[in-house]
């Protein structure tokens, strides 16, 4: 074969590689890849059965430039011995078809590629019977459809049913030794029938002390240089025998060269292929195969195969262009064509086989026409048997030819599981272990389960990665609704009771009580049930940051107004002893820096905070296997508790001294409800702490902000609560008289 034939071999099989490829992996965009291949020979039926024969041995060379799809291979030479083998199996159909008896009311069709002795044609076209062959005009999620055919009768290099050269092979070796020929060379056709028959020869013939000079391999199409290294081979030989296991074709190229070179003189033992062959006896003029010995298949007689044979025309059997190149091939004439040069012969398509001498209708080949005939029949019972005919046939019998028995010792291990070797027995047996939580495998017969990254967790089959849940306190779910709820409620509240205070500002109550000071406690309240808000929803960069530091500033707000009401208390009783005049030193203003001063050193700490290790968005896979934990990191540990600290201190201080002022004498002591409230918030933020750190996730979050609005609502109901209840429902005891303690008794 030249370079150009085997660059057109290799460039069909990269297409019908990739075609294979591709319907494989495509499986959700279905669409033909390259021509249709169209038969030699058609008959429509109920079951259509498939043939591949070499009606050509050879093609035209051509010379590819890779720039554009390579065209249909151009077949010559013709092989009447292959289209004897297709009328074989016609016949036999044609009999099936007229049986009442097989496959009752089914008729049988069928579809026959000629193959051009090519192997990549040979499997192209198999393909194109194994799979639906119609036109696609768009893209189809189907796939996966049912076969052309049935059965494939063909080709000779595939050697699936029929059985093997393994005997032909020793029964070789045998009679080689049967006449004490020792030393010996080998040809073979270079395919799976000469490969592997010659290997199995070989091997016997070693064990019965044969020894090999050469064994040389080619194919009819191989370049000429190849053939006249193997004849510069032979020639140079000692050994006076060779084992030829050819085909006939190749038996026909090896004979010409051999008598190109006048070889004679060698004995040659052949095998079935060729061995009784007429045509190749016929064409062997120079002697060169006299005294070959080997071994044939035995005689049998297909009744009527003769007739069916000389009954061909071309007119009524086809009008394919294969059928006018066998006629005029057969008969040496041309069918007139519109337009076209005179010719010295003129086919009819009527001319009589009858009296015609040549391959076609030398019957010597029976046998092998008899295994043809004997396999179609085969397929024939065994569809007879799957449609369960009797006298008629179960048409709604899925026939699935692609079905075999199932032998294994242990089932397939599908994905999301692994393979574990059972112990003392074969590699073909194990078990199928799921895969650990975690862990997949997506595909069968994994020996191993793969682990899912970090931020995936394995689905309920094992067999993919799905994204953990994102788990953070959200306004959607009850927890986050209800603290979102509490937190609008006691923002309502503090409004509420601000919008009391305003309009009672004028009354004794409300200015005995520094109402500068209660304002600004109830706006800083206010911010404090607001900042809450800020903890629910998914953590940001900016919610981190935004967090916790406006809860510590507002808080720190809030506990100075409170203790600037206490010390305010503390010095108005210092105020009333003779020789003091402390209030100069406590004033309005004095009141003002105070919770300048104590808020300042607070935002101090936060913008430390943020600028050296501010808090920041983090995912947590610790507390959980299957889910992520979206929370915010304090960044620095240190400038968190700072915060917490410095709240903490103000709160004992503010409590310390409302401690020390709940017994002045005062008809409405707002040091005892300071006290109160601060005796709450200590209590909250004290039992805090051990919940925070042990709280996993959302609900460390959830137990911030409960403690935010516990230690608020405590704040606003202890302190002003009471004095709204003086406003509103008791107006009587809400005069300076009261405040002075001269009127009516304490209320509280």
């Amino acid at each position: 074969m030249t370079s150009a034939k085997l660059a057109d071999q290799s460039l069909g099989l990269f297409y019908l590689l990739l075609m294979v490829s591709l319907t494989h992996n495509e499986e959700l965009d279905c669409r033909q890849i390259g021509d249709t291949e169209k038969p030699q020979l058609v008959k429509e039926g109920d079951i259509i059965l498939g043939g591949l024969f070499s009606f050509h041995n050879n093609w035209k060379e051509k010379r590819e430039t890779y720039s554009f799809k390579p065209l249909p291979l151009q077949c010559t030479s013709l092989n009447f011995r292959e289209f004897q083998l297709a009328q074989a199996m016609r016949f036999a159909i044609e009999e099936i078809n007229n049986s009442s008896d097989l496959l009752p009311e089914i008729f049988l069709g069928y579809k026959i590629y000629d193959t051009c002795g090519s192997n990549a044609r040979s499997v192209q076209v198999a393909l194109a019977l194994l799979n639906s062959n119609e036109n696609v005009s768009a893209p189809s999620k189907a796939c996966s459809r049912p076969a052309q055919v049935q059965a494939i009768m063909g080709e000779a290099h595939f050697y699936l049913t029929i059985p093997s050269d393994h005997y032909q092979s020793r029964a070789l070796a045998h009679l080689v030794k049967h006449f004490d020929w020792t030393w010996v060379g080998a040809v073979r056709t270079n395919d799976d029938y000469g490969n592997n028959g010659m290997a199995t020869f070989i091997e016997n013939a070693q064990q019965l002390g044969i020894c090999l000079e050469y064994s040389v391999a080619f194919f009819r199409t191989d370049p000429i240089e190849k053939i006249q290294n193997i004849i510069d081979v032979i020639k140079a030989s000692t050994s006076k025998v060779i084992v030829a296991f050819l085909s006939q074709a190749d038996m026909d190229v090896i004979i010409h060269h051999f008598s190109k070179h006048n070889l004679t003189g060698y004995q040659w033992v052949g095998t079935e292929a060729w061995i009784f062959d007429f045509q190749t006896a016929a064409g062997d003029k120079n002697h060169i195969l006299d005294g070959a010995i080997g071994l044939s298949i035995p005689k049998a007689h297909i009744s009527g195969f003769r007739e069916f044979m000389l009954d061909v025309k071309p007119l009524n059997v086809s009008k394919s262009d294969f059928f006018t190149e066998f006629w005029e091939a057969l008969f040496s004439c041309k069918f007139k064509q519109s337009g076209s040069e005179e010719i010295q012969k003129e086919c009819t398509g009527h001319e009589d086989l009858t009296g015609v001498q040549n391959t076609f209708t030398d019957m010597s080949l029976m046998p092998i026409f008899n295994n043809m005939y004997k396999g179609v029949y085969a397929v024939a019972h065994a569809l007879h048997n799957i449609l369960r005919c009797n006298k008629t046939c179960n048409l709604s019998v899925q026939l699935d030819p692609k079905t075999v028995p199932v032998s294994v010792c242990s089932e397939r291990c599908p994905p999301g599981t692994r393979k574990v070797l059972q112990k003392g027995k074969p590699v073909c047996c194990y078990d199928c272990i799921r895969c650990a939580e975690g862990e997949i495998s997506n595909i069968t017969d994994s020996i191993t389960c793969v682990r899912c990254p970090p931020e995936f967790w394995s689905n309920e089959r094992r067999d993919t990665c799905v994204t953990k849940e994102n788990i953070f306190l959200s306004y959607e779910e009850i927890m986050g609704a209800l603290l979102t709820a509490a937190s609008l409620f006691g923002t309502c509240l503090t409004a509420a009771v601000a919008f009391i205070f305003i309009r009672h500002r004028k009354t004794p109550l409300v200015r005995a009580n520094n109402s500068e000071l209660s304002f600004l406690l109830l706006f800083s309240l206010t911010l404090c049930f607001l900042c809450s808000l800020t903890f629910i929803g998914r953590p940001s960069e900016w919610s981190c940051m935004l967090r916790h530091t406006a809860f510590g500033i507002t808080f720190v707000l809030c506990i100075s107004c409170v203790l600037g009401k206490t010390m305010v208390v503390l010095m108005a009783f210092k105020a009333t002893l003779p020789g003091k005049n402390v209030m100069k030193w406590f004033g309005p203003t004095q009141q003002r820096l105070s919770v300048l001063g104590f808020t300042l050193i607070q935002v101090i700490i936060c913008i430390l905070w943020l600028t050296i290790s501010p808090p920041f968005p983090s995912k947590n896979f610790k507390e959980y296997k299957d889910k992520i934990i979206l929370e915010c990191s304090l960044g620095s540990a240190v400038g968190f508790w700072s915060v917490l600290g410095y709240i903490g201190l103000l709160a004992v201080f503010c409590f310390v001294f409302a401690f020390l002022a709940r017994k002045l004498p005062d008809n409405f002591n707002e040091a005892k409800f300071i006290t109160f409230s601060m005796l709450i918030f200590c209590a909250v933020w004290i039992t805090f702490i051990p919940a925070y750190v042990s709280s996993p996730g959302k609900f460390s979050v959830a137990v911030e902000i409960f403690a935010i609005l516990a230690s608020s609502f405590g704040l606003l109901i202890c302190i002003f609560i009471p004095k709204c209840y003086i406003m509103l429902l008791k107006p009587e005891n809400n005069t300076k008289k009261n405040m002075m303690g001269k009127g009516t008794p304490k209320s509280f």
